[in-house]
């Protein structure tokens, strides 16, 4: 993509601007085609105007001619001095400039499409550099919206600045020097006085509309949030039966959209009838002249007909000078947002000359770090501990402690504020993020997937891998079985976030696609937390089969899944209170042993209630069946 300027200023509404920020788009350094198109386009937009300006002198010429009064300069051929032959040639200039300008339209067509493609590339590209930090605090729904009105936007910018800005201020200078030279400097005057009115009027109207017009966004994108964000939680809204309460709030948000779209309606009116008024006035006045001219017998009739031709054509571009200048300012407001969301620094960057990440063991280290995503409020205080390579180190702890931060960390999400988190002693803040997460592999607590097939959701994590071994990723993660079963196998839809998949189902998919990765080092946060007991056994299983020989870091909730690690890390309040395997931090009789001891007996009440259901139903059987 061409390079352009880093920052367009959603505050700039001079059009020149706007233009000279949007050139390097426009006039792409690295498509030939495109500027061949540009100028190809710029001889066409030149040529048209010479013709526009030569139809009302074929229809002056045609009126003095059946007026018996030929005006005709001494160059005409011979063939076009008929009145006849006059009309003819009056239609087809218009034709001939009519055709002129689609040829133009269309040769520019795929300019503008090309800068608000690299607009949108760019746009989507820096979202995704954006930090973690953005993410959790960003409202998807306003987010698309400010995109899709945004490249619409930069679409207007490009396309009126070149197609009808330029072209129209070469008309308003020809038909200036044309009315000064053929009539005096009276008619330039009251052209140039209506033509200025006409311009204040319709910049300072389009001005007031601006505030209007971002009030209508505003309530556009509101109402956009709450709608996403509802459907987004559909369960959740039948789980509580605020149907009416989620309607009722967007009816609000449309509510204020209504009354701001009709004073954008109302407005435009207005601005409408006054620039109808400027102009009507300033065309009675020249047409009067030409009258009282006429009736002196120093303009002929055909004169009064080309000063109202001129002025009839005068007026199209000079509304469209108002409809550019409209455009332009609320494509300004539309790409306000998208240039403020281009604005946004990203967090996390790679620091200039960081190297790719060397993985030779796969040794973790967390030496001394602190981190705090609030100065106010610390989450990691001196954290400082190894996962040697190829062993398994599982970090619990309270809710709040700090631990799925660690995972953060490690993956460079955020960076810490001190100490160092090294791989290989390589700390991570040196090396290139693209190398640090490729060495990596998550398995987190809630599997989102892509609404798409799962063939594709396990490809994911290595888009190149073959069907055969998407499959064989499937097997070891002890889904392949149920995939076969549905109605399309592998190719079968996953739905919104994977929501036609159980939880237990959507784990093994995480799982899979993290052995199709096949990372040298692994994280698991809290993978099976959110599991019943059942299928946390079975997905147990097939972790422990994929950290085997890995470097592992597992973040867990329930201690009965890390009982084999080679580490246990107790946190609290973001310190190290307690290490040491399952059964040396039983022994120590401290925080670990407490959380165990609460752990077990849930479970056992747990293990009791099913008893004592499955009992029930047994029962309920034997009554209903005593032969049984």
């Amino acid at each position: 993509m061409a390079e352009a300027r880093k920052t367009v200023s959603a505050d700039d509404s001079n059009p020149f601007n706007t233009l000279r920020n949007l050139w390097p788009y426009m006039w792409p350094s690295d498509r030939p085609d495109l500027k061949m198109r540009v100028m190809w386009a710029a001889l066409f937009l030149v040529l048209s105007k010479v013709v526009l300006l030569l139809v009302p002198y074929f229809f002056k010429w045609a009126t003095d001619a059946l007026n018996g009064k030929p005006s005709t300069p001494d160059f005409m051929p011979q063939f076009l001095l008929g009145a006849v032959m006059l009309v003819i040639a009056y239609n087809v200039a218009r034709l001939v400039q009519a055709g002129l300008n689609q040829l133009r339209d269309a040769l520019f067509a795929s300019v503008g499409q090309h800068a608000v493609r690299q607009l949108a590339f760019r746009t989507f590209v820096h979202m995704h550099r954006l930090s973690l930090r953005f993410h959790l605090e960003r409202r998807t729904g306003g987010l698309s919206r400010i995109i899709e009105r945004g490249t619409k936007g930069i679409e207007a910018i490009v396309r009126f600045t070149i197609l009808n800005t330029v072209p129209t201020l070469l008309e308003f200078a020809l038909t200036a020097a044309i009315f000064w030279w053929g009539y005096g400097f009276s008619y330039l005057f009251v052209t140039a006085m209506t033509v200025w009115l006409y311009i204040w009027f319709t910049v300072r109207a389009s001005d007031w509309r601006i505030g209007i017009r971002r009030a209508m966004n505003d309530s556009d994108t509101e109402a956009n949030t709450k709608a996403i964000d509802s459907l987004l939680n559909f369960e959740t809204v039948k789980y509580f039966g605020n149907e009416e309460m989620e309607a009722k709030r967007f009816d609000a948000s449309m509510e204020r959209y209504e009354r701001s779209a009709t004073q954008v309606w109302t407005s435009l009116g207005w601005l409408n009838f006054g620039q109808a008024a400027i102009f009507g006035v300033g065309t009675a006045v020249m047409l009067v002249l030409s009258a009282l001219s006429v009736q002196n017998g120093t303009h002929t009739i055909g004169d009064f007909v080309f000063i109202n031709t001129m002025l009839m054509q005068l007026s199209i571009p000079l509304n469209f000078i108002g409809f550019v200048y409209r455009e332009i300012r609320q494509g300004l407001t539309d790409i306000e947002q998208m240039f403020q969301l281009l604005d946004v620094e990203a967090e996390v960057v790679d620091k200039p000359g960081a190297t790719p990440l060397q993985v030779e063991k796969g040794e973790i280290e967390f030496d001394n770090v602190h981190f705090a995503y609030d100065q106010a409020r610390p989450i990691l205080k001196g954290i400082s501990f190894k996962v040697p390579a190829g062993k398994t180190v599982a970090v619990v702890g309270p809710s709040g402690a700090g631990k799925s931060t660690l995972s953060r960390l490690l993956y460079r999400f955020y960076d810490v504020q001190e100490g160092s988190v090294r791989i290989d002693g390589q700390d991570v803040r040196d090396v290139t993020q693209e190398s640090l997460r490729a060495a990596i592999g998550m398995v987190p607590q809630d599997t989102v997937l892509f609404n798409d097939t799962v063939a594709y959701n396990i490809s994911y994590g290595r888009p190149s891998a073959t069907r055969k071994e998407v499959e064989a990723a499937a097997e070891v993660a002890q889904i392949g079985h149920f995939i076969r079963s549905l109605p399309e196998g592998f190719d079968s839809m996953v739905g919104e976030r994977g929501l036609k998949l159980s939880g237990g189902e959507k784990q093994r998919v995480a799982i899979a696609r993290t052995i199709l990765k096949a990372p040298p080092i692994l994280m698991l946060d809290e993978a099976t937390s959110a599991l019943d007991t059942h299928t946390e056994q079975e997905i147990q299983a097939a972790l422990d089969a994929i950290s085997r020989g890995r470097t592992t870091l597992v973040i867990a909730h329930r201690l009965s899944t890390v009982i084999t690690a080679d580490e246990i890390i107790v946190l609290k309040a973001g310190e190290i209170v307690e290490r040491g395997t399952h059964s040396e931090l039983l022994e120590q009789k401290g925080l670990y042993e407490q959380m165990w001891n609460r752990q077990r007996e849930a479970t056992q009440a747990e293990e009791r209630l099913k008893a004592m259901r499955e009992s029930d139903d047994l029962g309920i059987v034997m009554r209903l069946d005593p032969a049984r």
